[in-house]
């Protein structure tokens, strides 16, 4: 996930300020790590540096006088080339849970009892996903977000009854 593509997305619509980027990427993408300011002011000065944005006055609304930013048409065309490209699936195997498993073979000799723990906290998040869809106000972005969600962990427990089926396999092969 690029940062700087997301901010200049949100600049797409009109100029804003650092906080209000903030703000909006953390409402707009629901289950998303929220973004530290730090980081939203560093990457703002980065496309500004490379001519994606440039500084278009200061807004004063409650608080303290605050920078606006507007896209450029580098900026522009710059997202736009982003939101044409496809995310690539990853080639490798990336997950805890997987490197987990193989480890707990390895120092303990069994992952059942890892699996079964996994398995447990895997059903307790989907229950909790589950129930905060049905909330008044629920926004849309948050059911979206809850459904992928959703989805990733219901893949991960049948995973996890794969690698439970094939378990006793794989330690044979790591202590060979």
């Amino acid at each position: 996930m690029s940062i700087g593509h997301i901010l200049l997305g949100l600049l797409t619509e009109r100029p804003k300020h650092g906080y209000e980027l903030k703000r909006e990427h953390d409402e707009r993408l629901p289950g998303a790590k929220p973004l530290a300011y730090g980081q939203v002011y560093a990457t703002l000065q980065r496309l500004q540096r490379d001519g994606k944005v440039e500084v278009t006055g200061t807004a004063q609304e409650a608080g303290p006088e605050r920078t606006v930013y507007e896209i450029t048409g580098e900026g522009a065309a710059d997202v736009h080339r982003w939101l044409a490209e496809t995310e690539r699936p990853v080639p490798y195997v990336a997950s805890p849970l997987f490197t987990r498993v193989v480890m707990a073979l390895v120092a303990e000799g069994s992952a059942d009892a890892y699996l079964l723990r996994q398995r447990a906290a895997h059903l307790e998040r989907m229950r909790e996903l589950t129930a905060s869809k049905t909330v008044a106000g629920t926004s849309v972005g948050e059911l979206l977000a809850a459904d992928y969600a959703l989805h990733h962990l219901d893949a991960d427990l049948r995973w996890i009854e794969s690698a439970r089926q094939r378990v006793d396999q794989l330690t044979e092969e790591i202590r060979a």
